[in-house]
C-alpha cells in the first residue's frame, strides 16, 4: 500500500525508521546497514526529507546525525499512515493464522480509530496466549498497548447462545472489521 502511495522503496523505510523510533538519532551509514539499501539512495532520500523538513540533521564526532522533527506539521499524520500500514488486518490476521487456529478475529478501538472500552481484537481459536501477547507486543505497531480477548470456539459459542453483551457489541459495530470468520 505504501509503495504506492510514495514511490521510493528507501523513502518508505527511512519513514518508518525514523517516524518509529522517534528519539533515536541515525547517521547514514547505520541506516545503510539497518535497511539494506545503497548509500547514495539513502543520502538522497534523506536529503529529500530533510528539505520538506520532516527530519535535521547535526554533526557530532564528524558524523553526520539525522533525527525527525516531531514539530513537523504533518508529523502525526505520516506517523499513523505508517502505523495503520504495518498493523492493517490483513498482515495481523495472516500472522494470527500463522501462530494458531484462528476461527474468528474482530479488529476494533484503536484499529479503527475508534475509542473502545473493551477491547482492540477478539480472537476465537486455539492460540498461545503468551506468543499471541510476544506478538503483538513486538511486531504490531500502535500507539497504545493492544488490548485483547482471546477464547476458545465453544465457549465463543457459548456465550453467543447466551447473547452475551460484550461479544454482541463488537460483533454489531459497524466500524469493526472481521477479517477471519470461520465460525
Amino acid at each position: 500500500m505504501l509503495k504506492r502511495l510514495f514511490t521510493s522503496n528507501t523513502r518508505i523505510k527511512l519513514l518508518t525508521v525514523f517516524l518509529m523510533n522517534p528519539e533515536e538519532e541515525y547517521f547514514i551509514r547505520e541506516l545503510t546497514r539497518k535497511l539494506n539499501e545503497q548509500i547514495n539512495s539513502i543520502r538522497r532520500e534523506l536529503d529529500n526529507l530533510k528539505r520538506t523538513g520532516l527530519l535535521k540533521s547535526k554533526t557530532k564526532n564528524r558524523k553526520k546525525y539525522y533525527v525527525v522533527n516531531k514539530e513537523f506539521i504533518l508529523y502525526d499524520e505520516l506517523k499513523g499512515i505508517i502505523i495503520k500500514a504495518l498493523s492493517s488486518e490483513n498482515t495481523i490476521a495472516r500472522d494470527l493464522e500463522k501462530i494458531g487456529n484462528v476461527k474468528l478475529l474482530v479488529i476494533s478501538g484503536q484499529f479503527v480509530n475508534m475509542p473502545t472500552k473493551s477491547v482492540d481484537m477478539l480472537i476465537v481459536g486455539d492460540l498461545d496466549k503468551n506468543t499471541l501477547t510476544q506478538y503483538l507486543n513486538n511486531e504490531v505497531r500502535t500507539k497504545n498497548p493492544v488490548k485483547f480477548a482471546l477464547m476458545s470456539e465453544n465457549d465463543y459459542k457459548y456465550r453467543i447462545n447466551c447473547n452475551d453483551k460484550f461479544l454482541l457489541e463488537l460483533l454489531n459495530d459497524e466500524n469493526n472489521q472481521i477479517p477471519i470468520n470461520k465460525v
